[in-house]
């Protein structure tokens, strides 16, 4: 069939499809946990919660669909050359991923938190410039591997990047400047292991209040002076229950700590509003401030599209509808201002930027991961969270009800961490940091560029008499 022929775009092994596949095969390995997560704790039949999943994982894989058919239409009309330009087109559908779905989950270049010399990348251009340095040391292999003339140039340079890369990693993270600045404290991270299923019961709640109470007079006694409960720790509202209340409030005067903890929250007025918050306590026992979650998790604190997706109701029957919070709200922690990230906002790289924007000199994160079970979720959740301590430049601090809880510092070491599904309690020193990475103080330009570069080339090809050049037909998938 001849270049660009009509039918050729969706034909069984075309670029769509195999990307499509790809996309399948990576989605479903990383987000099969939803499943359990709406059939388990949403009160939905597990043949409809596998099915909405289905549909979650079928919509994502169409953004490395765009991608492989992109990428195809640029060789098509540029030659081989343009395998180069992948880079810049899995970064812009990587964007459009996270942005159209508002589920930016598993970014490719989260996938490079373990190796810490590559990861300082982020520091820089943030987690998407990760994303682009991998796609362009593959991209350079399939240049390698399927062009005849200079084939080995755009490898060679890739190899010297990346060694350069980690090269200045290894000098950045040996240093450990960040390490050295600011002020210290100790900080303690309780993780109470409450089953979701009797966190609330009320026959449970005083044993676990009771049990968050005791670790974190413990946590007090090994000398944490910023003490960190879960989402949602409290089994009750804490300013609907003043008995409870004021239970917290003696702790923190008698050991004069300050004290985050995750409870929900009320807002009168009709209809009422209900918001996912995080309260800090100081050593006096006044609310120093409160922080609403703004990122709300779809189809577990709403339901989006809630008109059209009525099958999915008991999801909402189960957690409740929330609203999101508007401000970036700092708290106030011994002269310092802290943030609080709950759960799955600590993804988002803006989100966390915006915080350190406002002045955060301390990452916390709260988060109840309970509900994910023993799979791979919880692992995924932490990894990126760490990275978020890489792009800012700061101690990233973390409590989750049953793990992982732990201790990330500015170059993304892990000092602590915790099993999950094990009651812990963490103290360790983190410090208050003011000193911002380039990416804190320039933000994303990575993507912008990508964008731009990407929409250039589709806007603006140059054709070409014929695409072979010394390449493979059979390797691009055409038929002559």
């Amino acid at each position: 069939m001849a270049h660009g022929a009509p039918g050729r775009g969706l034909r069984r092994g075309s670029p769509f499809v195999l990307g499509f596949l790809a996309g399948l095969l990576y989605f479903t390995g990383t987000l099969y946990w939803i499943t359990r997560v709406m059939a388990v704790y949403g009160g939905l039949p597990f043949w409809l919660a596998a099915l909405l999943n289905a549909g979650l994982i079928i919509y994502l894989s169409v953004f490395p669909a765009l991608f492989a058919m992109i990428v195809r239409r640029l060789i098509s009309v540029r030659g081989p050359e343009a395998v180069l330009a992948a880079p810049f087109i899995w970064v812009a559908t990587e964007l459009a991923r996270g942005y159209l779905t508002g589920f930016p989950w598993a970014v490719l270049g989260h996938s490079q938190i373990s190796a810490l010399p590559i990861a300082q990348l982020a520091s820089i251009g943030g987690v998407y410039s990760l994303s682009w340095l991998t796609t362009g040391m593959s991209a350079a292999v399939v240049f390698a591997a399927t062009v005849s003339r200079r084939r080995f140039a755009p490898l060679a340079l890739a190899f010297l990047v990346i060694v350069a890369a980690a090269a200045w990693g290894s000098r950045r993270v040996a240093a450990g400047e960040l390490t050295r600045l600011g002020d210290p404290i100790k900080v303690g991270l309780v993780q109470g292991n409450v089953d979701q299923a009797i966190k609330w019961d009320p026959r449970s709640a005083d044993a676990i209040f009771q049990d968050y109470i005791l670790k974190t007079r413990q946590a007090i006694f090994e000398g944490a002076e910023l003490v960190i409960w879960p989402e949602s720790s409290t089994p009750f509202m804490f300013e609907e229950d003043p008995v409870g209340a004021a239970q917290l409030r003696t702790l923190v005067r008698q050991a004069r700590v300050s004290l985050i903890f995750g409870s929900d929250q009320i807002e009168p007025g009709s209809p009422r509003k209900y918001y996912n918050s995080a309260f800090l306590l100081r050593p006096d026992g006044s609310v120093g401030g409160v922080y609403r979650k703004i990122r709300l998790v779809p189809f577990g604190e709403y339901v989006p599209y809630q008109r059209l997706l009525f099958f999915a109701a008991p999801l909402t029957e189960q957690v409740g509808s929330f609203t999101p919070g508007e401000r970036a709200e700092m708290l106030p922690v011994d002269g310092h201002r802290v943030s609080v990230a709950i759960c799955y906002e600590v993804i988002y790289p803006s989100l966390v930027r915006r915080f350190v924007s406002a002045g955060s000199e301390l990452l916390t994160t709260i988060t109840n991961d309970a509900w994910f079970g023993d799979t791979s979720a919880p692992a995924q959740h932490f990894e990126q969270a760490a990275m978020r301590s890489v792009e800012e430049g700061r101690y990233l601090v973390r409590a989750a009800n049953t793990g992982i809880s732990g201790i990330v510092d500015p170059y993304g070491r892990v000092l602590s961490q915790t099993p999950i599904f094990q009651p812990a309690v963490v103290v360790g020193e983190a410090r208050m940091l003011t000193t911002t990475t380039f990416f804190a103080r320039h933000g994303d330009m990575v993507t912008p560029i990508s964008v731009i570069v990407t929409v250039a080339l589709l806007l603006w090809p140059r054709r070409r008499h014929t695409v072979e050049s010394g390449m493979r037909n059979e390797e691009w998938g055409n038929t002559k």
